[in-house]
């Protein structure tokens, strides 16, 4: 084996069971793992089963540490051959609508750090001429919905702004995959206080929707693969219909 991933959101089940897949199959014998207190990431190391495992401190928000952050990777283990961008937060809708604070803490966190980080990784895969990024979008931000819209308006503006990275990326050597789940029943949800909706799945199911995606070169990778037909209903459903769906 060879190769190294970088997971950025190292609590993320749904970034650390794809690491695992990446390193099951031969793609990498090295995992960071980047997340707040990283010294207490002990039972997500413990499930890679890699060669190698480093943990780095990493604050998302923290948007002017992020090239430190890359910095002390790249001292450690190198320039990544895949990074996984795979933190975010949910948010209070509820909260989100009265409280600004609220609102821009969640849309911070969910696209201006995804903005601020992938540009510096995009920058330097580049100059190198080669790796894999994989970006987890969301079918919340395909069509933006009255019952999420802080959270689903992150994630529209992160789905646009790395369909279109992901163009300007082309002939670089270096290839992008969006990907865009439907509601993932995890502990992310779970701690939301969230019931499940049509179309579920779960961390490990993306997982390795997304492990068979970068396989095969995919751009986009919908999770289920059959949510693709559901968001081309989505795009045509008359606004009065769709300003009364559900979260």
């Amino acid at each position: 084996m060879s190769g190294s991933v970088l997971v950025l959101g190292g609590r993320s089940e749904i970034g650390v069971a794809l690491a695992r897949r990446l390193v099951a199959g031969g793609r990498a014998s090295t995992v960071v793992l980047a997340a707040r207190r990283h010294d207490d990431l002990v039972a997500e190391t413990a499930s890679l089963g890699a060669a190698r495992v480093e943990t780095v401190e990493f604050d998302a928000d923290d948007v002017a540490g992020h090239a430190a952050v890359l910095d002390e990777v790249e001292r450690t283990c190198g320039l990544p051959d895949v990074v996984v961008v795979a933190f975010g937060v949910l948010g209070d809708q509820q909260r989100a609508e009265s409280d600004a604070e609220h609102a821009l803490a969640v849309v911070h966190t969910d696209y201006a750090a995804q903005v601020g980080i992938l540009t510096r990784i995009a920058a330097r895969m580049r100059a190198r001429g080669r790796g894999e990024i994989v970006v987890f979008s969301s079918i919340a931000g395909w069509r933006v919905r009255r019952a999420n819209y802080v959270y689903g308006s992150a994630k529209a503006g992160l789905d646009g702004f790395a369909t279109g990275l992901a163009d300007a990326l082309r002939g670089s050597g270096v290839h992008l995959t969006v990907v865009r789940p439907g509601f993932v029943v995890g502990r992310m949800t779970a701690d939301s206080g969230l019931s499940p909706a049509p179309l579920s799945s779960t961390p490990e199911q993306v997982a390795d929707a997304v492990a068979d995606g970068l396989a095969s070169g995919r751009d986009v990778v919908w999770v289920p693969r059959r949510l693709r037909l559901l968001a081309a209903v989505m795009r045509v459903l008359p606004a009065p219909v769709w300003r009364r769906m559900p979260r």
